[in-house]
């Protein structure tokens, strides 16, 4: 029987760990806050390891998840960080300054970090389980990473060696002390070059920025990064850990992270995985990868403003990690139609079209769920475009009321939903509702008319009044007033038009309610205005 590529790899992984004899096992990401902190780093150093840990935990491993943030990196200064302040030009002082100490270009937090994780790390808790813990290699330098530094000085001549393998016709000269200081004049981490150590745990440099020679000890500045990332799985006791494909090319930096851990410092590096970036689709069909420092992709806070977060969660999971993953703010009813088939399929309502893909969506919807499990019962399902359409049918006041009622009047949800069911659909009304204003296609928007305006009515020619009246009998005629009565009668009433004439007259029709040439689809849409709202609009014709 096929099987979900997750649990496979948690089962290869149970091995590996059960191997090194710990009593707690150590899962850590890594993230670089160097600018718009976007959805796609939520793939593989969040969810991957957050979904393997509660698999592994249920299998009697205890372990703890770290996000590293590597916050002492040096501030690149490129186009989109620098357009993030009112002043371009003044902001290039910042160039070379350590993360942490830039400051946020709008004024309402500390750093450049704090203001670009307020879009990400807050929302850890709606994506997952909760239970991952937070640390930033500025706090570690004071601590455990520290102590690895001193470590690395006394060994820097079999760090240099190791490293000069893997660097190709650049080689570190002899001497060479693997540390870059923040100058104590221009406060640039990027450009100072460590000249001697002074009483093992300092060390003298010079900026070749502004020539400022000065001396500092191990907190204020970093290691060179291949050394730091190993430093990094040091002072956690780091066991598992993804890697973006850039770190996975033979030869490449994760390679030669390994060869230093194993090596020189004499650690066993954390089992891993490489996983895809992940890209958006833009409004105009534009796929590009997303991007911290470049400014490109949107937050989770953006995603949990249209969408649940299962849904993104069910999209990393039912993607192996290997292969893109392209998302879309724009495609978001897509998603959602996405998700219910697996829901579906996962209660037994529907089948899948082979046993491959029963795997990969029932398993891919059951740890979807960012805490617990899927409920017992299938929970009620309403299209996220319904719902779209019926937030510009009401009041926003009048969508747990009204709102549900004519769910339950129309069938689409029975007369007593289920607790769950209930709350899911209307926090979907509420995320539909705010995907309209800000990325609906122009025919999913609209406002009622309270009546069809005169003037509107007076360019209706008589052949399609004719048919509007035909339509309008046809409807006063349905006892179940829902979508497929309506969208039933709507097509006998058009039966005998071309493709291009029942376009036209469509296009009357959505003039007559919403004052506009196209709309949403129409059978909803009357299914959801109600049955004497929606003949009211015929009169007229």
């Amino acid at each position: 029987m096929p099987r979900h590529w997750i649990d496979e790899l948690a089962d290869n992984l149970y091995e590996k760990l059960l191997k090194r004899k710990k009593e707690v096992y150590i899962f850590n990401g890594g993230l670089s806050v160097s600018g718009l902190q976007h959805v796609g780093r939520l793939r593989g150093e969040i969810i991957i390891p957050e979904v393997l840990r509660r698999i592994l935990s249920k299998k009697g491993l205890k372990i703890k998840q770290y996000i590293t943030l590597y916050t002492q990196d040096a501030w690149k200064g490129k186009k989109a960080q620098l357009s993030a302040f009112p002043n371009h030009k003044e902001a290039e002082k910042y160039k070379g300054w350590p993360l942490i100490n830039v400051p946020d270009p709008h004024g309402c937090h500390k750093n450049w970090v704090e203001h670009y994780w307020e879009d990400f790390g807050p929302y850890l808790e709606e994506f997952t389980d909760g239970k991952i813990e937070v640390v930033t290699t500025t706090d570690l330098y004071r601590g455990k990473l520290l102590e690895f530094a001193l470590k690395t000085l006394e060994i820097r001549e079999k760090v240099r060696k190791t490293i000069n393998k893997y660097r190709g016709r650049k080689p570190y000269p002899e001497n060479w002390i693997p540390f870059e200081s923040i100058c104590g004049k221009c406060g640039r981490i990027d450009s100072t070059e460590a000249l001697e150590i002074i009483d093992h745990d300092k060390v003298r440099y010079r900026c070749r920025n502004c020539g400022y020679i000065g001396v500092t000890d191990l907190s204020n500045g970093k290691l060179n990064w291949r050394i730091e990332w190993v430093g990094v799985w040091w002072s956690l006791g780091v066991d598992f850990e993804p890697y973006g494909k850039d770190h996975a090319t033979p030869g490449g930096s994760r390679d030669s992270c390994v060869d230093l851990a194993v090596n020189v410092y004499g650690i066993e590096p954390p089992e891993g995985i490489p996983y895809e970036w992940v890209a958006m689709r833009t409004k105009d069909k534009k796929i590009l990868d997303m991007t911290s420092s470049g400014f490109i992709g949107f937050t989770p806070r953006e995603w949990l403003e249209v969408a649940h977060p299962h849904i993104y969660r069910f999209i990393v999971l039912r993607t192996p990690p290997m292969k893109k993953i392209i998302v879309s703010l724009y495609e978001i009813p897509h998603y959602y139609s996405q998700y219910y088939k697996a829901e579906r399929i996962y209660y037994g309502l529907e089948k899948a079209k082979n046993e491959e893909e029963e795997v990969l969506l029932k398993r891919s919807y059951e740890l979807s769920y960012p805490k617990g499990e899927p409920p017992k019962s299938p929970p009620e399902q309403v299209s996220y475009t319904h719902l779209a359409i019926l937030s510009q049918i009401l009041p926003r006041e009048l969508w747990r009321t009204e709102g549900i009622k004519r769910l339950i009047n129309t069938k689409i949800i029975p007369e007593n939903p289920s607790q769950y069911g209930l709350q899911r659909i209307l926090e979907t009304l509420e995320k539909a509702n705010t995907w309209v204003e800000k990325y609906a296609p122009e025919n999913m928007k609209f406002q009622l008319l309270p009546e069809p305006k005169p003037e509107i009515v007076k360019t209706i020619p008589e052949k399609h009044r004719i048919i509007l009246r035909k339509m309008k009998e046809l409807l006063e005629q349905i006892d179940e007033w829902n979508d497929e009565n309506i969208k039933n009668a709507m097509i006998a009433a058009t039966k005998d038009l071309t493709m291009n004439e029942r376009k036209m007259l469509y296009e009357n029709f959505y003039k007559l309610i919403i004052g506009k040439t196209s709309g949403p689809r129409a059978a909803p849409l009357l299914a959801l205005l109600g049955k004497e709202n929606s003949l009211k609009y015929f009169k007229y014709v």
